[in-house]
């Protein structure tokens, strides 16, 4: 619809023979056009980066994230060039049931950790609709006392529908939150799932925040993701919560001894907490600290790094190999009837799947 048809539906119309005012105002929108064209160069972005201009950080993880090839490429180039200032953060995993109150702990232990003098950044993975790949991004509404922080960068991200909300792209802006000086970087999890593995696999210590009272409490998380932790913490142990939140403790604490020594050496504990009257973090940090300390003492700290880069390597590889075979043209071209013969049983899935290597392949 042209402008003129939309004066003439307009109720704010002036009258014939007086110049009819634009709509929308030109300036905005030239600057609106200005903003969104406007790209640094690499070396701009990392100079801000470095400097700790939170802007240019927030554009830079923007690049990062985004499906875009050119953009793409030139946040690989900001991240090569930000590596050299890296790793010198303690990074944390911070996981939890639903209802575990992760957002107010994270704000509550936040403003502890900044309190302290450290520089906190904090990569929320919200959840993104399956259907609509929509996101709340609802984060910094949460934790409005820590978004206020000058000491705190908070970054939610949209997990965009993908195996938990974690990938590649989050240990990614890991890098670049500590090339802008952060010591400290929280990244939390859309809750508990296989997502868990993705973040054990980029952190050096791993909290699992719990609940007292809901049931079953040994029987209401896997296993797996309980052997992964460093720490388990009991939140919302106030009121008339107390009681239940220590026997908890007790229960979680006496299952965790069960478990095979961790390669660390570290002995995982359990502890309780009140995130909205700010009870427990004291210990929560004095744990976390000696967790480090030892790792770093016995060298595992470094292997653990270590490990992880490797397996990043393979996870991108995996990842490109993907990526490119599905954008194939011949794939593309292909892969729909070949779906079809599979799902009329004209054709076994593996002798398909065979098929499309063939065709990917150039066979």
């Amino acid at each position: 619809m042209d402008e003129n048809s939309l004066l003439d539906k307009s109720a704010l119309k002036v009258n014939s023979g007086i110049e009819q005012p634009p709509i929308v105002n030109p300036n905005a929108i030239s600057r609106l056009k200005k903003n969104r064209q406007k790209l640094l160069s690499v070396d701009e972005y990392v100079a801000g980066i470095t400097s700790g201009n939170r802007t240019i950080l927030s554009k830079a993880i923007t690049l990062v994230e985004s499906v875009l090839p050119e953009h793409h490429a030139m946040g690989q180039e900001i991240i090569e060039k930000c590596l050299p200032y890296s790793s010198l953060s303690i990074r944390i995993g911070i996981t939890g049931v639903p209802g575990a109150g992760k957002s107010t702990f994270i704000e509550s232990f936040g403003k502890l950790i900044t309190g302290m003098g450290y520089k906190l950044a904090v990569l929320a993975i919200d959840p993104s609709s399956s259907r609509s790949k929509g996101s709340i991004l609802g984060d910094k509404t949460r934790m409005e006392t820590l978004s206020i922080d000058p000491d705190a960068f908070i970054r939610p991200s949209p997990s965009a529908g993908s195996l938990g909300g974690v990938a590649r792209k989050t240990r990614e802006s890991v890098i670049l939150c500590e090339a802008a000086g952060f010591d400290v970087v929280f990244i939390e999890t859309v809750g508990v799932g296989q997502s868990e593995t993705a973040v054990h696999s980029m952190v050096d210590f791993f909290l699992l925040l719990m609940i007292a009272g809901a049931g079953d409490e040994l029987q209401g998380i896997k296993r797996g993701i309980m052997e992964m932790a460093d720490l388990l913490v009991i939140n919302k142990a106030d009121g008339s919560n107390i009681v239940k939140a220590q026997q908890a403790r007790a229960e979680y604490q006496s299952a965790m001894q069960l478990f095979p020594p961790t390669e660390s050496g570290w002995k995982p504990k359990a502890l309780t907490c009140s995130a909205l009257e700010r009870i427990g973090f004291d210990e929560i940090w004095e744990t976390i600290s000696s967790h480090i300390q030892l790792t770093k003492d016995n060298g595992f700290f470094e292997a653990h790094r270590r490990q992880q880069s490797k397996y990043w390597l393979y996870e991108s590889i995996n990842e490109s190999l993907s990526d490119n075979f599905y954008h194939h043209p011949e794939i593309e071209r292909n892969i729909e009837s070949i779906e079809n013969q599979v799902l009329e049983d004209k054709i076994s899935s593996f002798a398909a799947a065979k098929q499309l290597l063939s065709l990917y392949l150039n066979k």
